[in-house]
């Protein structure tokens, strides 16, 4: 049974920095194609990055720049480090993992205050 297990979020003040962690379990972790999602109150939940099994990553125009997507195989872990933070950056953030199905993490608050 695949399960993903979101860390990291919090309250943080404008410019600050978070690095969120997403440890998986039940799943062979490296063909896994990984990616961060979030939603706003009120909003879509959309994509921020992702990370292939092979490494390629790929992020959303919004957050170019200032977070970055890794993942750790040996750990069965993907992180998203997120710096120069933005009040819009606020929201739940959530791991998917993508095999012949798609997981979900239970998501993890981040607060940005201006």
């Amino acid at each position: 049974q695949v399960r993903l297990v979101e860390s990291g979020g919090g309250l943080v003040q404008a410019g600050g920095s978070l690095r969120l962690s997403c440890a998986a379990s039940g799943t062979m972790f490296s063909t896994n194609d990984m990616a961060w999602y979030r939603q706003a109150t009120g909003k879509q939940r959309e994509l921020v990055a992702g990370v292939s099994s092979g490494g390629t990553t790929n992020y959303a125009d919004s957050v170019k720049g200032r977070f970055t997507i890794s993942r750790d195989n040996a750990k069965n872990t993907v992180y998203l480090q997120m710096n120069s933070l933005k009040a819009e950056d606020t929201a739940v953030y959530y791991c998917r993992l993508s095999d012949l199905y798609t997981y979900w993490g239970q998501g993890t608050q981040v607060t940005v205050s201006s």
